[in-house]
């Protein structure tokens, strides 16, 4: 289905165009019509399959059509988990609005006076979009300027992340104080119970759309090494050194901020270009390194899972996921960094013993066997893979640091990117 089909009000049109936007994506031909005619609406797709655009565009759309609002007066408000995910909603919103009078701002923590101030303003002056995180706009709300009096939608963005990170209180906060006569959007990477709760005490007689979820990508080649702690780092240079202009553009994932930092330092002496992303940072720290990572000045994007969702950077090469993630639903956010919008991509997962047991569930989650690549004899023993349940654990060591682990077999030994995985069948 094209762009063009859904008969969008020509200014939408005119910015699309000027995007290079032609086809639309299943979630989107299925939300947009259904937006457009005023259904409150529950949608539930994996990351990278254009849910942004799936509810910007019906509700830019409906605004343009509509009668004029009032002038101090808050037309939608999106409300997204993170402050990284609220500046590429803005970002995107930017360009699709570039040919269309609304106005659209950012709202987001931090410790920057003249951000506070820019945003109070904007809402004072009556922003028809504001994006913001659930903490800040309800700060916004408690000194009394906000109005929503006029309000026409509510969006909600990675409905799923933010319940998963306790923001259930503050988005009913939130509700509380908008009009009930309203159009909502509820768009969602999972679809657990939780959310299902949330959206019957939100939601009007919703429709619902889910397309298949916890699967990875078809375009992504998923690999994994069994490795002890120690042997993980000499198997991340083995991958990444050497091979920069055929990874142009790495995120490895690691479990802690410490690790992060650790990690990158690494890198750094290694010869290559990394640079740690964590919580520890400020806003504007943050916003330079992901825009620099855009825009490939540097290869390696070190980070925790707060970028393993949301983030919307085209034409990632390689996930490695240096840790494995908790939860199997962060594995599939983390590979879905790459091979977006039916490019190819490439994952590799570095598990230890004790994550056998994760590693195994993430298996059970996305259907699929992936694929144990043998380490090379330089490295040394390295542990087996176990699908034995132990517990939380899950796995046995295998042998021990010592010897006694899995060569690999007679296959001959992998170790460099130049070597990749083979897909699992």
């Amino acid at each position: 289905m094209k762009f063009t089909d859904f008969n969008l009000n020509p200014n939408i049109e005119d910015a699309i165009q000027a995007m290079g936007y032609q086809d639309a994506t299943p979630i989107q031909e299925a939300a947009i019509p259904l937006a457009i005619e005023g259904k409150d609406l529950i949608a539930c797709a994996q990351t990278g399959t254009g849910k942004t655009a799936a509810y910007l565009l019906p509700v830019m759309h409906l605004l343009l059509e509509g009668d004029a609002p009032k002038s101090n007066s808050v037309s939608c408000i999106i409300i997204a988990p993170t402050r990284e995910l609220a500046i590429q909603i803005d970002q995107q919103l930017e360009g699709m609005s570039y040919f269309a009078p609304l106005s659209t701002v950012a709202i987001y923590g931090g410790s920057d006076v003249g951000n506070w101030e820019k945003q109070r303003n904007a809402i004072k002056n009556g922003a028809d979009i504001i994006v913001a995180t659930p903490g800040r706009l309800i700060q916004h709300f408690n000194q009394g300027y906000l109005k929503t009096d006029d309000l026409k939608f509510l969006v909600l963005d990675e409905a799923d992340r933010m319940l998963d990170m306790g923001f259930q209180e503050d988005i009913s906060n939130i509700v509380s104080k908008l009009p009930k006569e309203r159009q909502t959007l509820m768009f969602s990477a999972t679809m657990p119970p939780k959310i299902r709760g949330l959206a019957k005490k939100i939601l009007q007689d919703p429709e619902e759309i889910t397309f298949k979820v916890s699967t990875t990508a078809e375009g992504v080649l998923q690999g994994a090494y069994m490795a002890f702690d120690n042997q993980k780092a000499n198997i991340l240079k083995g991958i990444l050194v050497g091979n920069e202009e055929k990874l142009p553009t790495v995120f490895v994932f690691c479990g802690t901020k410490i690790k992060v930092k650790e990690l990158a330092k690494d890198m750094k002496k290694w010869g290559l270009k990394a640079e740690p992303f964590q919580s520890d940072l400020e806003q504007r720290e943050r916003e330079q390194i992901m825009q620099d990572f855009k825009n490939k000045q540097f290869q390696v994007l070190v980070a925790t899972d707060i970028v393993s969702r949301g983030i919307d950077i085209d034409d990632v090469s390689m996930v490695i996921n240096y840790d494995v993630p908790n939860d199997p639903e962060d594995y599939v956010h983390r590979v879905g960094r790459t091979a977006r919008a039916e490019r190819k991509g490439y994952a590799v997962t570095l598990i230890n013993p004790r994550d056998c047991g994760k590693f195994r569930r993430i298996e059970e989650l996305i259907e699929k066997e992936v694929v144990k690549v043998p380490l090379p004899e330089t490295y040394g023993e390295q542990p087996s893979y176990s699908t034995e349940r132990r517990g939380n654990g899950g796995g046995h060591r295998g042998g021990n640091r010592n010897g006694g682990g899995n060569k690999g077999g007679s296959r001959k030994p992998r170790g460099n990117y130049n070597k990749r995985p083979r897909k699992a069948e």
